[in-house]
């Protein structure tokens, strides 16, 4: 499946950071970690901590699939209110998993430091705005909730945030202070280089075609007929996923960014701030590390990538046109754009845990917003499956919840 489209501002921004060869020969190792993106990186990372002898294999370079057309708004918010995922899933186990994001947010900071990270790594305010007058209560509802949780928020009306932000036609909104921004394609090259440092195996261009188990470890076979044994397989393929269980699980939907010119007077109010707001799709903005606007959002349910990829240029022309509305004496000289595929699931949450169809095997699925965040609780929840411990949020996260 292709995950994105013409050439992400990412992807283009960075080149080729560092190339990995192909698997040629059989190997053991203690897990095998499938999939060469943000999360996989993650993944092998606690793998690396926790002293396991660990592979990571992609089918294409490392970090060519979605890692390269994400937008890296690291935020604790989840698509689905607290409000409303308290009335899906009970109390207890929707402020575990929003204060579980909030928690990701610095445990990704503390990774940044450890490896001496250049990603850009910025912790952030973060606006969620009412687009319409209609949105209002049920925003302040939200509002009500997070903070009755704990979460450092403050509600804004439109003025204030007009007069700090410089934004227009909003209806009034949310500030949190947790929320973050990264440059996650250079990321998981730093992840990666710095674990094969210390013994980290990595192979691209090496995909997983078939799989035998016994009651103990796993084989895997590979498309140029190399093999690995494993004790255990970590599946962090995202979106792929949908080819490999049977079961409907999650929706696919398309999703378009711009990226404009470099502005050298963008302000510290843009630069400090990701902004989201209500509507359905929603949109979100958010400043890069070398000074250009992102907006991003236009999403519809996807077909196929042919039929994604047709309506770029009809979506760069609404986002531009969103962007000029909300921020009306900046202008937005576009440079890049680009459509990619994410998933919804019925509850905002992802999919992290076993599956009854793979022995011996994990899948960490972040989908949603908070692909990133998800995928850094995912560290936590394989630490702990690996060496036999449960983890609270097992109940919430699992197949077939």
């Amino acid at each position: 499946m292709d995950l994105k489209s013409n050439e992400p501002f990412w992807l283009v921004k960075n080149g080729i950071i560092n190339s990995y060869p192909s698997l040629r020969e059989h190997i053991n190792c203690d897990v095998l970690v499938v999939g060469g993106g943000i999360t996989g990186s993650l993944i092998a990372h606690q793998c690396m901590e926790d002293g396991f002898n660990t592979v990571l294999i992609d089918k294409r370079e490392i970090a060519n699939g979605s890692s390269s057309a994400t937008t890296s708004m690291l935020q604790y918010e989840i698509d689905t209110p607290l409000y409303k995922l308290i009335d899906m899933i009970g109390e207890k186990g929707a402020i575990a998993s929003y204060k579980a994001c909030s928690k990701s947010i610095d445990q990704l900071q503390d990774i940044c430091k450890q490896i001496k990270s250049k990603a850009g790594f910025k912790k952030k305010e973060s606006l969620y705005f009412a687009a319409l007058k209609k949105d209002v209560s049920q925003l302040k509802e939200e509002f009500e909730a997070r903070k009755k949780a704990g979460f450092e928020v403050k509600w804004m009306e439109a003025d204030e945030i007009e007069k700090k932000f410089q934004l227009k036609n909003t209806q009034g909104g949310i500030l949190s202070k947790q929320g973050a921004s990264v440059d996650a394609f250079m990321m998981v090259h730093e992840i990666l280089e710095f674990n094969v440092r210390r013994g980290l195996k990595v192979f691209d261009r090496t995909e997983l075609v078939e799989v035998t188990n016994t009651s103990r470890s796993s084989e895997v076979t590979t498309s140029i007929g190399s093999k690995i044994k494993a004790n255990k397989i970590v599946y962090c393929v995202g979106y792929e996923s949908t080819t490999m269980i049977k079961e409907k699980f999650v929706d696919l939907i398309s999703t378009y960014a711009i990226v404009s010119e470099v502005n050298p007077t963008l302000s510290k109010e843009f630069n400090d701030i990701l902004i989201w707001n209500t509507a359905d799709p929603y949109i979100y903005i958010r400043t890069t590390d070398d000074g250009r606007f992102l907006i991003g959002g236009e999403d519809e349910e996807f077909r196929n990538p042919e039929k994604r990829d047709e309506l770029i240029g009809q979506k760069e022309k609404k986002l531009q046109k969103t962007f000029e509305k909300l921020i009306p004496n900046i202008p937005f000289y576009l440079d890049f754009a680009w459509a990619g595929t994410f998933g919804e699931t019925k509850d905002g949450l992802p999919y992290i845990g076993s599956h009854k169809d793979f022995k011996n095997s994990y899948f960490v699925l972040g989908f949603g917003g908070n692909g990133i965040t998800f995928s850094v609780t995912g560290m936590e929840m394989v630490s702990n499956w690996l060496t036999g411990k449960k983890h609270p949020l097992n109940e919430w996260f699992k197949f077939g919840r």
